[in-house]
């Protein structure tokens, strides 16, 4: 088992976690059950990097944590016939023989099969300046910047020091009143990034953005929804199915079902149980008329929809009659 993060082999269960651990922030920890199955726990938040954001005179000390980490299921690769995890080599098809690590050199294919080749020197000559800081340049509508140049999140974390705090609760705050968000440049393992500071629960978070020659354009497809018509009837049905559907954003309502399946799967194969390949089922046609679809999407949601309850109306008291 290896740190996906590094691909390095962590600690043996029991004890500290190792180095290479450290941006996933896991140690290895015992199923409290079987008292033998590995499984990993995620401990306080720690960053990668540590700096400031910088705009005007402002300097706010901060560190970067992790915010996304999937949670997979990954596989090694082993042989068959006894077990043994396949190592991958390095091979020259010209010389018919292994490589070391010595004998590689970076290659850029401008052509088919014609290579420029780059030293290690010709990189760090270009190399981006190292640098602590996080560069606030502009500070823009959020509203105005489209997910779609979303690259990877990471937390900022405040100073420990509860004095240099005062300035991260005052941009976060600020930043919340206002719906607006930051955008600036950094420079994080040797490459410069673009990224977007903003507000989320609380707390401060960078997203680095995909720069806009980065963004393939979506001109072919507007080209070919452009001249496609359609009537009040139709929208109005389309509008409704939306309507239908609407509800708040929870993701916690959100299960990876093929994950899960993997993982039971996994766990009936280490038990000894045996895997039963389920019948492909077969689905209905589908609806040709766009009408016909909508109308049938939207009984479908009307049927999965909880139903209401009626409130009983507390019953009346009858009048006493005098005798």
């Amino acid at each position: 088992m290896v740190c996906r993060n590094l691909g390095r082999r962590p600690a043996p269960v029991g004890t500290k976690p190792c180095n290479c651990c450290v941006v996933c922030g896991r140690e290895r920890t015992v199923d409290a059950e079987s008292g033998a199955t590995p499984k990993y726990a995620l401990k306080q938040m720690r960053s990668i990097w540590k700096g400031s954001l910088s705009f005007g005179l402002v300097t706010i000390p901060v560190g970067l944590a992790v915010a996304q980490q999937r949670q997979d299921v990954s596989f090694r690769t082993l042989h068959r016939e006894c077990g043994t995890p396949i190592k991958q080599k390095r091979y020259c098809p010209v010389h018919d023989r292994d490589v070391t690590p010595d004998e590689l050199v970076k290659g850029w294919e401008f052509t088919k099969g014609q290579f420029v080749i780059v030293e290690d020197s010709d990189m760090d000559a270009i190399a981006a300046e190292r640098s602590r800081s996080i560069d606030l340049i502009q500070f823009v509508e959020l509203a105005e910047v489209d997910p779609l140049y979303f690259d990877r999140a990471y937390y900022l974390a405040p100073s420990d020091d509860e004095v240099a705090r005062r300035p991260y609760v005052l941009l976060l705050e600020a930043l919340r009143d206002t719906g607006m968000a930051a955008v600036g440049r950094f420079v994080l393992w040797s490459k410069e990034n673009l990224c977007l500071v903003r507000p989320i629960d609380g707390a401060l978070v960078l997203e680095t953005l995909y720069f806009a020659e980065d963004v393939r354009s979506s001109e072919e497809i507007q080209a070919a929804v452009g001249s496609v018509e359609t009537n009040d009837a139709e929208l109005a049905m389309a509008r409704q199915l939306v309507e239908s559907l609407a509800g708040p954003f929870d993701p916690n309502a959100f299960v990876n079902e093929h994950r899960t399946r993997v993982k039971a799967m996994l766990e009936a194969k280490r038990a000894g149980e045996d895997i039963v390949v389920a019948e492909d089922v077969e689905t209905a046609a589908p609806v040709v008329d766009i009408m016909d679809a909508l109308k049938e999407s939207l009984e479908r949601a009307k049927k999965t929809q909880p139903k209401a309850t009626k409130k009983k109306s507390p019953r009346k008291k009858k009048a006493a009659t005098s005798k």
